[in-house]
């Protein structure tokens, strides 16, 4: 039954998964570049810690003074991004640097919430279901001389009390719920379009148009976990503008987004460093308005150590080594107009399970869906999903 399966508490979600890094929220914007550039996920958490004589929850714990640690909130890379793509910012970026991480930190009432690993998958669920988009979690360790840990704690990912924490995302629910596809059948062969699970108010630019009015609709993006398709006049699908590829970029896109066109600015982005005919586009109508330093001072400030990193491992410090800049995309930049890579599609008349199986096969949280000759006709997304599952969850209470 799906009752059972749904009594299930979340620690059983958090084997395995590596314990966060803490970023102060009294850092710089320059430290939580830092931060992004050697993680091994696009987002770092962001901490605020303060003394206190109780709980963190209001619960007592004794006499004394100590450190309460909260999670409040996460950044990625587009959030510097966009920063950095304010005028003020554009003509002073060295400045922009040392401003407090707070000016960036996205203030989206709920997107974090702190969950105890005894709580149930339903509740998890729910929470997602209300706004939540990374749940943090205490990570068990068992006790004894016996059953070290592989990885030492460090300062990095340490929090109060030597506690370590993790954060569960939508995706690892919608894993966790594939894995025990088969108790909430017949639900999972049902079609998008039979269930009424595509959103056809999904986020959208014309792939001529300029690529920095496209940027409120890739903060929504941020704040749903979608990107913003490119179609050309006709609505054809072209492809997308992803927020995680931005993520995957060097501070420097920032003079790019605000140059190029939204097709061209896909392009860019698109896999390991830009291509050269448009880093001279981007050049040349920097020089046009009088910026043409500001790239270069947008790729050596501050400390720029070269491209992201994803590799390196949860318990090392952040520092670059010789195989952590491997770029997670994987397509060519060789195609214009005509391309429709990185734009992962699907029919109205695609399962559920079918849909659920190929974005996680992507990493992606959504899946674009399409008419046969390519028009645009919504995105079905992991919220959608869950959705259909606590529904059905109801049914058979």
């Amino acid at each position: 039954m799906a009752v059972s399966l749904f009594s299930h508490d979340v620690s059983d979600l958090c084997l395995g998964k590596p314990a966060l890094r803490p970023l102060s929220l009294s850092a710089t914007v320059a430290d939580a570049l830092l931060a992004l550039q050697f993680s091994n996920d696009y987002f770092v958490s962001v901490w605020d810690c303060r003394f206190a004589t109780s709980g963190c929850g209001g619960g007592g714990v004794g006499d004394g003074e100590f450190e309460c640690c909260r999670c409040v909130g996460k950044l990625c890379m587009v959030d510097v991004i966009f920063y950095l793509c304010r005028d003020e910012n554009l003509l002073s970026p060295a400045a922009a640097f040392q401003a407090s991480v707070s000016v960036i930190l996205p203030q989206i009432p709920g997107i974090v919430m702190h969950l105890e690993p005894s709580a149930s998958l339903l509740e998890a669920i729910d929470l997602v279901l209300q706004g939540a988009q990374n749940l943090v979690v205490p990570i068990k360790t068992r006790l004894g001389s016996n059953s070290r840990r592989k990885h030492p704690k460090t300062p990095t990912n340490v929090i109060h009390g030597g506690r370590e924490f993790c954060w569960l995302t939508q995706e690892d629910i919608i894993r966790y719920l594939l894995n025990s596809i088969g108790l909430f059948s017949p639900i999972a062969a049902l079609s998008l379009d039979s269930l009424g699970v595509i959103c056809t108010d999904a986020l959208s630019v014309n792939y001529h148009s300029p690529a920095s009015s496209a940027i409120g609709a890739i903060s929504c993006c941020i704040a749903n976990q979608t990107s913003v398709a490119v179609v050309d006049d006709e609505g054809i699908l072209i492809g997308e503008i992803s927020p995680f590829a931005l993520a995957g970029c060097d501070k420097a896109v920032a003079a790019a987004i605000m140059t190029l066109s939204s097709g061209d600015l896909m392009t860019y982005i698109d896999r390991g460093g830009p291509p050269e005919d448009l880093v001279k586009v981007v050049k040349a109508r920097l020089k046009e308005s009088n910026l043409e330093g500001r790239l270069e001072e947008f790729t050596n400030s501050p400390s720029s150590t070269g491209s992201l990193s994803f590799t390196s491992s949860s318990d090392e410090e952040f520092s670059p080594s010789p195989n952590s800049r491997k770029c997670r995309r994987s397509s060519s930049y060789s195609a214009r107009i005509t391309r429709h890579a990185e734009a992962i599609v699907c029919h109205p008349r695609s399962s559920l399970i079918a849909v659920m199986i190929q974005a996680i096969a992507h990493r992606v949280n959504y899946v674009w869906v399409i008419e046969d000759d390519c028009s645009l006709i919504g995105i079905v997304t992991f919220l959608d999903m869950l959705k259909v599952f606590r529904e059905h969850l109801e049914t058979t209470e």
